[in-house]
């Protein structure tokens, strides 16, 4: 939340200070927006594998969990710190962290699939 709450508040300002068009503050702004929140989805993600894994903590809910982790901090943490540094080349290593977490959304999907179906017990009436 504290990354959503700069790049809401004091982003813009910075960006001003480092002599950016409009156009190009307005493009890391969207770059930012994006980070966050593919960070918040893949944090809810690894809530859901974390969640999963109870019930059937296989190596595909490990796989998935550990995909989430480095591929949002590979996508999410690039594109921040291609907004804040300007390195350009850093937009380069973002499809890596794209491509795990596409790899933790296969995974999830199959341990969700994989995984046995959970049972609610079986009430009689009184006879």
């Amino acid at each position: 939340m504290g990354l959503g709450a700069f790049g809401a508040h004091a982003l813009a300002g910075y960006l001003i200070h480092q002599s950016l068009s409009a156009d190009q503050a307005q493009r890391a702004l969207d770059t930012w927006e994006v980070a966050v929140r593919y960070q918040l989805y893949h944090a809810l993600a690894l809530l859901a594998a974390g969640l999963l894994s109870t019930r059937a903590g296989t190596r595909a809910t490990w796989i998935a969990g550990w995909a989430f982790v480095v591929g949002t901090a590979v996508f999410s943490g690039c594109l921040y710190a291609l907004v804040l540094s300007g390195v350009r080349r850093l937009g380069a290593i973002v499809p890596f962290g794209g491509v795990l977490l596409i790899v933790g959304w296969l995974a999830l999907l199959y341990a969700g699939l994989a995984a046995p179906a959970s049972r609610a017990p079986v009430h009689r009436g009184v006879e």
